[in-house]
């Protein structure tokens, strides 16, 4: 029995992506470019669609397409290595909560000095107006 033959439609279908998107993977290296017969059309392995879903579930824990590259490129047997880039991806991701908590308490912070009322002067504008 042969396996199906996937065009990049319906590839693009089963991965749950739009056809650009593969098109831009396979552009920047992340999903290979089956090669073109003389007349027809490309047909990518079934694997494909399991890559673009692992590309597109890393995404969603927040790497970027470089570091999924590297994922990529480590593939498995290496799980201390990728057990570091995903240690690192948390540090990151705790260190960006904690820019934006400081941020959430500025903000809350001149939105009740806003409260008062006067129309004098606006605290955020004038926070936002100082030069460092």
């Amino acid at each position: 029995m042969s396996s199906p033959k996937l065009t990049i439609g319906f590839l693009a279908r089963a991965a749950g992506v739009n056809l650009e998107t593969v098109r831009y993977y396979q552009r920047i290296g992340l999903v290979e470019e089956p090669d073109k017969p003389l007349s027809g059309f490309r047909y990518y392995p079934p694997e494909t669609i399991e890559r673009i879903k692992f590309i597109k579930r890393a995404q969603k824990l927040g790497f970027s397409l470089q570091e999924i590259r590297e994922l990529l490129e480590l593939g498995d047997g290496h799980c201390q290595d990728v057990r570091e880039r995903a240690a690192h991806k948390l540090e990151n991701i705790e260190q960006q909560i904690a820019d934006l908590n400081a941020l959430r308490e500025t903000l809350n912070e001149l939105i009740s000095a806003c409260g008062s009322g006067n129309n004098a002067h606006c605290p955020i504008v004038e926070t936002l107006t100082k030069h460092d």
